[in-house]
């Protein structure tokens, strides 16, 4: 029942709105990965505010072997671009953590995102910027994103589409399909985001759509982690001062 046409007039105008009420004549700022979120991301802003107005940044870590999908991007859309290279940041924060601190593999994993957040927000507010949110509703129903990293940001186009959402909005807007149908990864452990998750983005799109799920193991698998990672979705608790 998805109508991806509309869907992507109310989102292009809803960038708009947006902007209109949080920063008028204010660039979008975001990440360029390569993967089809920021391709699809940068490509409504385009559509919303013109190309002038919206700023890529590719940030490796060290070497990057798809980089090529990010320049792709870029070129394709005609934005601005800049690379930001965050290895050394990333290796100073963790050359300089004290010596008693077993630094875990789950932070070596999540430092470099949080670091390229700081770096956009760096960018953003040295361009007159607001920093855009890439996350799609999938990576986020099941936590697939870093709290404060790539799950940060000042206004999020997709947070409420599925992957299979966002790449007929992809198509709709004309991106490369390469693009839209590279596997993703989140760069960080070399594996795809299925490898990671154990189970297909169609088949997570379908049960958040329809409650569905026809493998009990793969329903519990969803149900799971959607519950121990719902506060990634929520405002940080805060305590409510008591009335008199």
């Amino acid at each position: 029942m998805f109508n991806a046409e509309k869907t992507t007039e109310a989102v292009v105008q809803w960038i708009r709105d947006f902007f209109e009420e949080n920063g008028k004549g204010c660039n979008a700022v975001l990440g360029i990965s390569g993967g089809k979120d920021s391709a699809v991301t940068a490509a409504l802003c385009v559509s919303a505010l013109g190309k002038d107005r919206v700023i890529g940044v590719l940030l490796p870590q060290g070497e990057q072997p798809d980089i090529d999908m990010a320049y792709m991007l870029v070129n394709h859309l005609g934005i601005k671009h800049y690379v930001i290279n965050v290895k050394d940041a990333v290796d100073s924060v963790l050359q300089n953590l004290p010596a008693e601190i077993s630094v875990t593999a789950q932070t070596r994993q999540n430092l470099p995102p949080r670091i390229r957040m700081s770096t956009l927000y760096a960018v953003s507010q040295s361009c007159n910027g607001r920093v855009v949110n890439t996350c799609n509703l999938s990576e986020d129903w099941v936590g697939y994103s870093t709290r404060y990293g790539d799950a940060a940001g000042d206004f999020s186009p997709l947070a409420n589409l599925t992957v299979t959402e966002v790449k007929e909005i992809g198509r709709v807007l004309g991106i490369p399909e390469v693009l839209i149908e590279k596997a993703p990864s989140d760069g960080l452990c070399g594996k795809t985001d299925e490898d990671n998750l154990g189970f297909t983005y169609a088949v997570l799109d379908q049960y958040i759509r329809t409650g569905i799920c026809e493998d009990a193991h793969i329903k519990e698998m969803i149900d799971t982690k959607h519950e121990r990672n719902k506060f990634k979705m929520e405002l940080m608790p805060s305590f409510a001062y008591p009335q008199a």
